[in-house]
Formats: structure tokens, sequence, C-alpha cells
């Protein structure tokens, strides 16, 4: 088997090799050589706060998705709550268990309902985009994988 000179040139990503120093040598060295270093300055960030915000147009039409699509069922479940407590002062007995799933199933609705606000809105300043914003949706939440599987290959 053959071996390989060590007078090759190392590879730009390859650790240099330095001589082996005993343990007590290179402790004594350290501490006759200790300087306190500044702290690395971090680059420039590439964007600015300015420049990564939001646009207002883009965040009021988010809003109003947001209390549409939010705010119907979070009422809803309100209303089923209170409705439940005024029938049985009137005499209408409704289940128990009826009143809270339907309460608790408007109110999940309402979760939902901010994420499809945000998701349903167009991102594009310009483009106001349909009603309902389901081709919205399909565009946005694609844009949001790319950006979690690109932050993921970059985190591993």
């Amino acid at each position: 088997m053959a071996t390989e000179p060590d007078d090759r040139k190392p590879l730009p990503y390859e650790p240099k090799k330095t001589p082996k120093v005993s343990q007590s040598a290179a402790n004594k060295k350290l501490k006759s050589n200790y300087k306190p270093q500044k702290a690395p300055v971090s680059p420039k960030p590439p964007f600015t706060k300015e420049e990564m915000a939001v646009p207002k147009v883009v965040s009021d039409r988010m809003a109003r998705r947001m209390v549409v699509f939010c705010g119907v069922p979070t009422v809803l479940g309100m209303v089923t709550l209170i409705g439940g407590y005024v029938g049985i002062n009137y005499g209408i007995k409704p289940p128990g268990v009826l009143v809270l799933l339907t309460s608790m199933g408007f109110l999940g609705l309402s979760v939902l309902g901010l994420t499809y606000g945000i998701l349903s809105a167009s991102w594009d300043e310009e483009n106001a985009g349909s009603k309902l914003g389901i081709q919205e949706f399909v565009v946005n939440w694609g844009r949001m994988l790319a950006a979690w599987k690109s932050t993921r290959q970059k985190n591993i």
C-alpha cells in the first residue's frame, strides 16, 4: 500500500498539519500568549427591516380576511354558548355535550380561519386577489412549504 508524500499541496478545506506539542508546554504557551479578543462584528444583513416588512396594503388585506374567516366562527361559538344558557332559562333543555362540542367546533374553525385569512390574501401589492382566495392560498402555501424546506436543509 503506497503512502502519500508529506510535501503535497493540501486541499482548501483540509486542516493544516501542526507539530505535536506536549500538553503542559501547550498550556504554558496559551497562558503566556493570552490576549482578550474583540467580539467578531456580524456582517451587515442582506435586507433592512423596511425591506423585510410586509407592505401596508398587503397587511390590511390580511387583516380584513382574518376578521371575516376568524371573526365569524368566533362569534358563532360564543352565540352557541349564550344560546345554550338562554335556552335553559326558557325551558329548552339542550344537551350540554351538544352545546359544548358545537361551541368548540366553531372556536376551532376560528383558529383555522386565522391561518386561512393570512394565506388566502394576495401577497402581491398590485393584485387584490379573489373573494375567497383559493388560488392565492395554494400559491402562498407552496411558498411557505418551500421556505420551510430550504430552512430545514440549511439546518442539517
